[in-house]
Parts: C-alpha cells; structure tokens; sequence
C-alpha cells in the first residue's frame, strides 16, 4: 500500500509539473511606441514601421507585443507616457514624432534601449555623442529636415523667379524652433530674400498666420517640419488654397492631400528603417552599435492641379527633375514621358520596405 501511495503521489506531482518544452519557451518581447501625435494620422507611417519590424523577422501579435502611447500634441503628456513605459519594463522604447519625444524617452531612462525618429541634428540637441557612435543606450533615424531649408527655397524659387519675400511658418514651443529659424533666414539672405518668421503653436494661430501672410504681402512659404504641422497637414493646405498662397512643404504627404510642392526625405522611409532597427535591438543588437541612420533619398513632389489654380505654370525641368507629380498629367519634355506617382523613376528607388 505504501509503494502504491508513493507510485500516486509521483504521478500527481509529474502532471502537475511544467513540461520542459513549456518551460524554456521564452516570453514574448513587449515594446514600448511613444508618438507626440494620435494614431489615426500616423496610421500610414505606422504601417511602414511595421514593415520594417517584420523584414527583421518581428510581428506584433506572434512574436512580438507593442504598448502604444499616443500624446496628441501634449509634450507634459509624452513625458509622463515614457516615464510609464520605463516602469513597465519594456524592452525598447521607439520614440517617434520629433525631437521633444525623443528627449523625454532618452531623459526618463539610461538602461533601456531607445529609438528615434527626429528631424533635428541628434548630435547638436544632445540625442547622441556622434553618428557613427551614438554611445550610451539612444541610436535612431534622423530625417534632418532643417539641413534641406535651402533646398526648399530653391525649388520655390524656380517656380517663382520673381518672389522677393517669403513667411516661414514655425512652431516657436519646440525644441528645434530656434535652430531651424536660423536655417531659414540665412539661406534667404544667401538668395536675396526678405523673410517674415509667423510663429504658430495651435489650432487657432494657423488662420492667424496664414491672414498675417496675405496682409503683409508675402509672395510663398515655407512650412517647418514640426509634427504640429504635419498633423494639421489638412488644415495647413487649405488654407494655403483659400489663401492662394504657394507654399513649399517638407513632406509629400502635404502634397498628396492638395498641397503644391514638397522636398525632402520620406518619412515612411524613416519610420520603416526604425522598425529595422527596433528588429535588430530585439534580436541582441546594442543601441551604441548601431549608427545613427540618415536619408539616402530625397522626394520632389509637384501638384500639377495646385499650381494651375494658384495660376502658376510648373517649368518644365523642374516637372522632369521632380521625383512624382500629383494631379495633371506631366508634360513631356525630349524622350521622356509623362508620369504619375507610379513612373519607374519613382518605383527604382522605392525603399524596400517602405509604404507610403
């Protein structure tokens, strides 16, 4: 009998213990995703990020799990929300949407690793100690917007040779506002131009900006690349038609919603090269180890249907340079021919993984 209660007490306490295979089954990674905007407007970047997590090998839901956090505009919020990420102990925090949500990631935790996405140098707003060796635990993708002001002018310039003033419309509450100002107004005193700084940090002081424009006679604008106005990029271009007010953008997603022209990396791009990274961190990788990553193409986007209502006629090398024209057909131009968004220019530099 005792040999019988002893054979019993075994089998139960077998049963009862974990099998080997469930034992050593390792738990699925939980990822912080901290953004200064809501998630219906970075709906499609977050879809790229996702792309680029899941070419490294990573899908939420299967192998991976992500606690969002979305600010919807409020920098003391994003704040709190990385403070909460780093209680949670996940395992990386990937801070989108800026430099401001950057900081507040890098500054609530020196252990866990952190990704960015930011517009600004990372090395001159103290992201990171250089490219190629960002040390501590912060690396990320910069789109170093405020480096392509120039750039920008000079497209403007070329569809309008005659403007001689131009507004620059800034988000005075960032982190990068000052810097970026500096930008503008040196490469407009470089080609001869007047420029009126309009300061806008709301909903409201977007119709007060753009009124202050028409009034002082502005000929064109440049918008900055804050994620205030990328959020409000709707907004922004209508007012910009009601207005009749040519303004040059940094993204192409202003274009696409009506805008006239944008230059600059693309964002998609950006957020699918962070979701690599963020791939390459959960699989060992060190943030210091991983350089801090640049655009290596830049977008000319024209809307062909925005011009001819503000009046304006497109040159035609500024059509053939342009990387996509929206709207009307593009005109040809010696051997090459009329293209949309689709051409095979636009297609064989395509990122890999990138969906706009």
């Amino acid at each position: 009998m005792k040999l019988h209660g002893f054979l019993a007490l075994l089998a139960l306490a077998t049963l009862a213990s974990p099998c080997p295979a469930a034992a050593q089954s390792p738990a699925v990674p939980v990822m912080g995703f901290l953004n200064i905007g809501s998630s219906r407007q970075f709906a499609p970047f977050l879809k790229a990020f996702h792309n680029g997590l899941e070419a490294a090998g990573f899908a939420e839901g299967r192998n991976l799990a992500i606690e969002y956090r979305w600010a919807e505009g409020n920098y003391d919020l994003v704040r709190e929300q990385a403070a909460d990420l780093v209680r949670r102990r996940v395992v990386l925090i990937v801070a989108t949407g800026g430099t401001g949500t950057a900081l507040a990631a890098k500054n609530a935790t020196g252990s866990i690793p952190v990704l960015f996405l930011a517009g600004a140098d990372p090395v001159a707003e103290g992201l990171v100690a250089s490219f190629n060796r960002p040390g501590g635990n912060v690396t990320g993708v910069t789109l170093y917007t405020s480096a392509l002001v120039s750039k920008r002018l000079e497209k403007l310039r070329d569809l309008l040779p005659g403007a001689a003033t131009m507004a620059f419309l800034v988000n005075p509450k960032t982190v990068t506002a000052a810097g970026e100002t500096e930008d503008v107004e040196k490469a407009a005193r470089a080609a001869g131009l007047k420029v009126l700084v309009i300061d806008a940090s709301a909903e409201d002081d977007l119709r007060a900006a753009f009124a202050s424009a028409t009034q002082n006679g502005i000929a064109a604008m440049l918008v900055s690349a804050d994620p205030f106005f990328t959020r409000k990029r709707a907004q922004i271009v209508g007012l910009a038609a009601e207005h009749r007010l040519p303004v040059a953008y940094p993204w192409r997603q202003y274009v696409a919603a009506g805008g006239l022209m944008s230059y600059g990396p693309s964002i998609s791009g950006a957020y699918c090269q962070i979701g690599d990274y963020a791939g390459r961190i959960l699989k060992g990788a060190k943030p210091e180890e991983l350089p801090v990553q640049i655009p290596t193409r830049f977008e000319l986007v024209i809307n062909l249907t925005t011009a001819k209502a503000l009046g304006l006629e497109v040159p035609i090398p500024l059509q053939v340079t342009a990387d996509e024209v929206i709207g009307e057909e593009r005109d040809r131009s010696g051997d090459r021919e009329a293209a949309g968004p689709g051409d095979s220019r636009t297609a064989a530099r395509q990122h890999p993984c990138e969906a706009r």
